[in-house]
């Protein structure tokens, strides 16, 4: 950990995936990729995909009427990240709590939906009531105002790293004061246009076709949701009693272009660390392109086993990853059960740039280890 730098830590966790609408640790598991029922194909078109569910079922009160699917994701999984962090919203000055997303795609679906109206009926034609959900940052302004808050309101979007990206935005509101609880959103919702391009591009897996048990092979299956982090700061000195704490961000760095490898290592200094590492491109951790990096700094042992799912849309971000991640570190950890354990979450965009945030892992026992 930096010492001349105030803690950031991660309180709490939400999400609504393909795993369903959760709080806390995406428990690990089995998942089997299910048929696109939601249009019509030449053949069988299989994705993870969140299956329905009632959103006044998981917070109460909320209404949802004419919002795009990733808006009532990013409320539902913001409630339920508070909920785990034990955070009581009313105990914190709304100015003074910011709301980061990252999305690679914003709200696909009624963005698709209003100009195939217009390219059908003309601009006339539109429906003037569904325009402001075509905004990348409706998602954002829907947690703002369902949860009272007026502090910063950020949308992000850095391709394969937007994940990484909000999270070391937020880190920085807490730590230069601008903010005292930073909500964390990553996400993207899979829509027929997302998933053509995918396939004209010679992106997906094999297993995107095909229902049969398939070796593991090039390309990815794609996947929709959204993920939530609560993160707090120690600059003020008033952490919360009550806390708790899944992980605190020692270091975090983004960089255009570079040498990601050197400069990770210079941000490790002397460390000799141990190492889980992750990415969120949508591809299997083992398979992605930040392999080759990630070997320059770890052992091979270090990386992630490649999962037989992804959780995540290429571009969106390592939130998903993270939080899988989290529970992924080795369970055969020498001495006390509270250890500290490093965890480096990086994302690559070949020669466009990379973000890299280093983890420390507390209270291994609340994580399951």
């Amino acid at each position: 950990m930096t010492p001349d730098l105030p803690l950031v830590t991660i309180t709490g966790i939400g999400s609504v995936s393909p795993y369903g609408p959760l709080a806390g640790l995406i428990p690990q598991g089995p998942l089997e990729p299910a048929a696109v029922t939601a249009w019509t194909s030449a053949g069988l078109r299989r994705a993870f995909l969140v299956s329905p569910f009632r959103p006044t079922d998981v917070v109460p009160g909320l209404k949802t009427r004419r919002l795009d699917r990733l808006s009532v994701w990013a409320l539902v999984a913001s409630s339920l990240a508070l909920k785990d962090a034990g955070v009581d919203l009313s105990q914190f000055e709304p100015s003074r709590v910011a709301v980061v997303f990252a999305t690679a795609f914003g709200c696909v679906e009624l963005t698709e939906a209003f100009y195939l109206s217009a390219a059908a009926n003309g601009w006339g034609g539109t429906d003037p009531v569904t325009f402001p959900e075509t905004l990348a940052s409706a998602p954002t302004s829907h947690v703002s105002m369902f949860h009272g808050l007026r502090g910063p309101n950020i949308t992000v979007s850095n391709k394969h790293f937007s994940g990484e990206s909000a999270m070391i935005q937020a880190a920085c509101l807490l730590r230069r004061d601008q903010a005292d609880l930073a909500i964390v959103l990553a996400g993207d919702a899979l829509a027929q246009s997302i998933y053509s391009w995918y396939e004209e591009a010679g992106l997906l897996s094999p297993a995107c076709y095909n229902s049969d048990p398939l070796p593991e092979s090039a390309g990815f299956i794609p996947s929709e949701g959204v993920a939530a982090l609560v993160m707090e700061s120690s600059v003020r000195g008033n952490v919360r009693s009550n806390a708790r704490s899944y992980a605190r961000v020692g270091v975090s760095r983004w960089a255009a272009g570079g040498q990601p490898a050197k400069i990770i290592q210079q941000m490790l200094g002397s460390s000799v660390l141990s190492f889980t590492i992750c990415s969120g491109n949508g591809a299997p951790c083992a398979t992605c392109s930040t392999t080759a990096v990630a070997r320059e700094i770890a052992a091979d042992s270090a990386v992630i086993p490649s999962q037989a799912f992804a959780l995540g849309l290429a571009g969106t971000g390592a939130l998903f990853h993270l939080i899988l991640g989290l529970s992924n570190l080795p369970s055969s950890l020498p001495g006390s059960r509270l250890v500290t354990r490093q965890a480096l979450f990086l994302g690559t965009a070949r020669d466009n740039g990379f973000a890299a945030i280093l983890l420390e892992f507390l209270n291994l026992e609340l994580l399951g280890i």
